[in-house]
């Protein structure tokens, strides 16, 4: 990711959180994949945390469509005060859970509907584990994600 990008992001992060009538700081910081994390950072930020981040969702697919490029897979992450890492961990731990399960049950354990974003966190954790698989179905943008044992497909 370009120093000239992740500065157009910032700032459009920025406009964005102004129009909204925020008085936050914005920080971008380059992820070690190669991403880009944007922080929104002050007590008006945790608007963008209400009923259960939908702003903050929201934002994140408004960035998502305003910078992607054609054949660009760069991951920009938008974060407020904490909640996208502790959501993370989370999913992290939930999918933990059912990795040890689907591999005790030897059957597939669903997980979900999640969106595009909570699916990628699901998936990179089953994918350290090379005893189990994971699928995304369903149609929209919410889909569930299926853990299974590899001998069980």
């Amino acid at each position: 990711m370009t120093q000239t990008l992740q500065t157009e992001v910032r700032q459009f992060v920025a406009d964005v959180t102004e129009a909204m009538g925020l008085q936050v700081d914005v920080v971008a910081e380059r992820l070690d994949d190669g991403g880009l994390r944007i922080d929104v950072q002050g007590e008006d930020g945790s608007t963008l945390l209400h009923r259960k981040g939908e702003a903050l969702d929201a934002l994140q697919h408004i960035v998502n469509t305003a910078f992607r490029h054609e054949g660009d897979s760069q991951r920009i992450v938008v974060d407020c005060q904490g909640f996208r890492r502790g959501k993370d961990l989370e999913l992290q731990q939930m999918a933990k859970f059912l990795i040890d399960r689907a591999k005790s049950t030897k059957t597939p354990q669903e997980l979900g509907p999640l969106n595009s974003y909570a699916r990628r966190v699901v998936h990179m954790e089953v994918a350290r584990d090379p005893e189990v698989t994971s699928e995304s179905q369903g149609d929209g943008q919410m889909k569930l994600v299926i853990i299974a044992p590899r001998s069980a497909r």
